[in-house]
């Protein structure tokens, strides 16, 4: 089977193209898929984390996948980040220290996820300040998406990460990815509402909403990244079946995607420009800024 790719930017539009790429290949199976990117003029490095994830169904259902024609530009930053690495091509190093490497996790691999998130995100000086109880808060944050991967979609294919820093931009861009049940169907199997997927990452989005059993607290994750970029003039995007949801200067705007996502992926930007320094309320003295 051949198909062809194109750009693939950090947006709603990126995801329509992953999902179209999904909606032709997956019922592949023993086969071998090319997929040409001389069209793919740009493809944002986070990004790598979906398109990663897709590929690699495509290969656990013992598919070849082979990736032609990248164009120059493309192919420099995916062979920095590990991504090209995966199919036959040498990994080159990252001279600026702009990438967060390409990552599968297996779901036992908590350990190993939080080093990686500290080594490779935590600690980027372009991060904002933050003080040691919000640093401790928004590390909690990110790995509760990990846990929220392991726990509600129980993915049997891993989960997926990578990251970039655009310069040009002033962004910090980190995307996670897993291959399992979406939100939609555990908010209708757990709290048996029927929702369309927007309306249902809508949901889980909100404080103190979570489909986790046994009074394990969650949904605070999500409300405290959306709460951040608010004040960083960031942004998060939530697909998941086919349901896509953004939050940017602290409006909402939800958007069903032509075909569904076979999954769930966060993506998280940092506006590393901000030269604000930020707390929780509860550390806040005089002279502080939240």
């Amino acid at each position: 089977m051949k198909t062809r790719l194109s750009a693939i930017e950090h947006n709603q539009q990126g995801f329509e193209s992953l999902v179209s790429l999904h909606k032709q290949t997956k019922g592949c199976y023993i086969n071998d898929v090319e997929i040409d990117m001389g069209r793919t003029s740009w493809l944002d490095a986070d990004m790598c984390a979906a398109l990663g994830a897709l590929l690699y169904r495509l290969r656990h259902n013992l598919n070849e996948v082979n990736l032609i024609n990248i164009p120059t530009t493309v192919k420099a930053i995916l062979s920095k980040n590990g991504f090209l690495s995966h199919y036959g091509h040498e990994k080159v190093p990252d001279t600026y220290g702009t990438t967060i490497s390409y990552k599968r996790f297996d779901v036992e691999d908590e350990r190993y996820f939080s080093a990686y998130i500290e080594e490779e995100f935590i600690r980027r000086s372009e991060m904002p300040d933050m003080s040691p109880g919000l640093l401790k808060k928004f590390r909690e944050s990110i790995f509760e998406i990990f846990s929220n991967a392991v726990l509600h979609s129980r993915t049997e294919l891993g989960i997926f990460s990578c990251g970039q820093f655009f310069p040009r931009r002033g962004t910090l861009d980190f995307t996670l990815v897993d291959l399992g049940v979406g939100i939609q169907e555990n908010v209708r199997r757990y709290e048996e509402l029927e929702l369309e997927p927007e309306e249902a990452i809508d949901w889980a989005t909100r404080a103190g909403n979570t489909t986790k059993r046994k009074k394990i607290p969650g949904g605070l994750g999500l409300k405290l990244l959306c709460e951040f970029v608010d004040l960083n003039r960031g942004s998060i995007q939530i697909v998941s079946d086919a349901g896509y949801w953004r939050r940017q200067s602290s409006n909402t705007a939800k958007a069903k995607l032509d075909h569904p996502f076979p999954g769930t992926a966060v993506c998280l930007e940092i506006n590393a420009a901000d030269t604000q320094s930020y707390a929780l309320e509860s550390e806040l003295t005089e002279g502080s800024i939240f």
